[in-house]
Formats: structure tokens, sequence, C-alpha cells
């Protein structure tokens, strides 16, 4: 394919990477985003996606990248890829107004001919039911004047191993003519294309990843609670395990689920499900245990101070990593800000640490990150690992506090008497 004109919408950790991408393949982007200020820190060539260096975007502006808040800079494009957010809402379920807005904007702007591939999560149906029929309200055919696809977004931020040009792309068409045109720039792109026969089936893809972790995440914080009443170390339970060279897949147990895709995409497969009459008993109650791990983490907290002599409500304890997973600054559905949360709400003193992640809030609290430093951790009755940042010193930690505990391991091997695991 010669030289394109591409527009990617929204310009978050999927659709920032997703325009370098482009632009590293030989195409020109067209950037849009709605937040003037992000807009701006990429035209001055800074990022703020930690996957992303200040140089990746240096070099994309002088090679075809154009950020910018004007959807009318779409109107020349050949292809445009959707990357906009899609939470829950507070009732459970989905929420999809950023498609639908971005959708209407874009049918305000593009021209006969545009393919439009939509790549954040959705439910099952939802590119046709909110993509292909809003282009068809304004009288575009699809499949003729438009074409429509969808292409589910599989970045793991802070994953060194996997850029998103090495991870196949799934990619389902309206039309067999709309994958076709999706897959004819995306075949520049990526190193490998999944076809599947429909959006529906590339959305259920999506859906399906993260609802198989979501559920095995469920198992093993369950049978974790089951070690934890038999005095038995769930990581060498789950270690021992994987030493099994078939029909086995190690999970690992944590302070909860937190990120943009596991708590939420089995929600909108249930969500979906559930308007089709159909009950999804197995992934609600992955997602009622995986929820209730912050509480589980807070009450062993408790034992443990008891233990002690210090009651939580006179206790000071440090939380040591906020973002939903090792080095990243995300900390959005974080089950660290629901411990702090709950801590605090028991009467504790909290703080907490967090190199990525200077200022944080939870619904009832505004906290700062603290400085590490061996007076500070002497000065705390409980640190709770909830984050392993590869840049932590944990043997250090371990040496300067009186007590720990550990929700992710990330003090294997160190069997101090004051340290205790999840």
């Amino acid at each position: 394919m010669e030289r394109q004109r591409v527009g990617v919408v929204g310009l978050g950790y999927v659709g920032l990477p997703l325009a370098l991408a482009i632009v590293d393949a030989g195409h020109e982007v067209v950037g849009v985003d709605v937040d003037e200020e992000r807009v701006n820190q990429l035209r001055d060539g800074r990022s703020y996606v930690t996957d992303v260096p200040d140089d990746a975007i240096d070099g994309a502006l002088q090679s075809g990248f154009e950020p910018t808040t004007d959807y009318d800079e779409l109107a020349d494009v050949s292809h445009v890829s959707v990357c906009v957010p899609t939470p829950l809402r507070k009732t459970g379920q989905p929420d999809v107004s950023y498609v639908l807005d971005a959708t209407e904007r874009l049918a305000d702007a593009i021209d006969d001919g545009t393919t439009v591939v939509l790549e954040s999560t959705v439910y099952p149906g939802a590119t046709e039911e909110i993509i292909a029929e809003t282009f068809a309200d304004r009288d575009f055919a699809v499949g003729e004047d438009v074409f429509v696809a969808f292409s589910p977004e599989r970045v793991d931020p802070g994953n060194e191993e996997y850029g998103i040009r090495d991870i196949p792309k799934v990619l389902g068409g309206v039309t067999d003519g709309c994958g076709d045109r999706a897959q004819a720039l995306y075949d520049t792109v990526f190193g490998e294309i999944v076809r599947v026969d429909s959006c529906t089936e590339a959305e259920l893809v999506k859906l399906l990843e993260n609802t198989f972790r979501s559920v095995n995440i469920g198992l093993i914080n369950e049978m974790a609670r089951i070690a934890d009443t038999l005095d038995a170390d769930i990581w060498s339970v789950v270690d021992a395990a994987a030493t099994k060279p078939f029909g086995f897949m190690p999970f690992y147990p944590g302070p909860g689920l937190g990120g943009h895709c596991i708590p939420v995409d089995p929600m909108y497969l249930s969500w979906k499900a559930n308007q089709s009459g159909v009950e999804t008993k197995f992934i609600d109650l992955a997602d009622k245990i995986n929820r209730s791990m912050p509480t589980f983490v807070v009450s062993k907290v408790t034992d443990l101070l008891n233990w002690e002599g210090i009651p939580l409500s006179e206790a000071d304890v440090l939380v040591v990593g906020v973002a939903y997973k090792a080095d990243v600054s995300d900390v959005r559905e974080s089950p660290a800000l629901d411990i702090m949360e709950l801590l605090a709400n028991k009467g504790a003193s909290v703080s907490y640490h967090d190199p990525f992640v200077p200022a944080v809030e939870t619904t009832s609290e505004s906290y700062e990150s603290v400085a590490l430093t061996p007076e500070r951790l002497a000065s705390t009755d409980c640190v709770v690992i909830t984050t392993e940042h590869t840049q932590f010193d944990i043997p250090a930690l371990v040496e300067q506090t009186t007590l720990v505990f550990d929700t992710r391991n990330a003090t294997a091997g160190l069997n101090a008497a004051h340290v205790h695991r999840l």
C-alpha cells in the first residue's frame, strides 16, 4: 500500500502507540483528541503515556504525525481508528457515550470511501449498533460509502517483550469488503492479522481474553483464602502446580483487579448476555470474589496489627505502590485505592509511596506520594505492598520496617518473621 493519510481518534494509552506505529509503517497520521492539554503536550514533543518516550513523539512529528483537537482535519483521510474510553457506569452498565460522540463527529467530517475501525472495547454487536447504524442514519451506505470494522486493542502497558506491532491483530468487518479495507492498512502496520467472520466475533475475542483472566484470577484469589485458613503458602502451591507440563496454566493472587480491561470487560459481556436472557453466574461470581479482595487484605492487616498490640484505628499504615500493575502510572480501578480508603475509614493513618504516581485521590481523600526513606519506614506500623514496581528495593524495605504484608509475593525468598504474604 502506498503512503496513506490516516486518522486516529483518542490519543490515550491505546491510540497514541497505535498512531506512532502507523507513522512508523510509513503513513501520515492525524491524531485527534478532545483534550487540548494533551494535544499541546504532543505538539511540544512531550509524552504522557508511560510506554511512549518523548523522543518517539518528536520523531513521529517529523515523520507525519499531526495532533489536533479538530475533527475536520479528518476530511481527507483514508482510514480512521477509534480508540476512545469505554468505562462502566456506576450501575454496572457499559458507557459507550464516547464511542457514540466520536462516531457522530466522524460522520460530519469524513468523505465517502473512508474506512472506520473501532478499537475500543465494547459489548458484542456494538460496532454495528453504534457505528454502522449512525452512519446509515446519515445516509452512508455501509460497505459502499463507508467501511466499518472492529479490531480490539491488545495493548499491555509496561510489557517490554510485546510491543503493539508484535501482537497479532484480530479484525472483523461488518461486511467482507469492510474487513478487506481495514486489513489493507493494518497489513502494513502489524506483523500478523487474524481475520474473523464478523465484528461481533472480533468483539467477543477481546471479551473472552479478559474474562478468561478474570475468572482464573477469581479462582486463585479464592484458593489463596483457602490456603490462608490452612496455613499454606499459595505462592509455593501455584509454583509447584505449574511444573505440570500440560493441563495447568499458572495464575497468581493479588489485592484485587485493576486497570482498564480485566475489571471492566467481563461486565460488558455479562451485561449483553443478560440482555439476551443468558445468566452469567460464573463471570459474576469471579467479579464478586475479585472485588472482595481489598476487604480481605484490610482484614489481614488488622489481624497482623492486633497481634502486635496495635489497633488499626491507631496504626500508621504505608501502602507501597498504587498503580494497578507494575511499572505503569495508571491507577484506574486500582485495588490499592480501595485498600487505602478502607484503612482510612477504619481510622488508620494512611500514606503511600509510588514513583510513578505523584498524587492520587480516593473517593474521600487526596494523597501525595511520600518518600520511601529509612526514617519513614521505621516509623510505620505496617507496610502493605500492593504493586511490585521493579525499582523498589524490597530487601531494604523489609530490613527497615517492623511489619510487612505483601500482596504480590514481592518478598519471595525473604523469610523474615515480620513479613507476611497473601
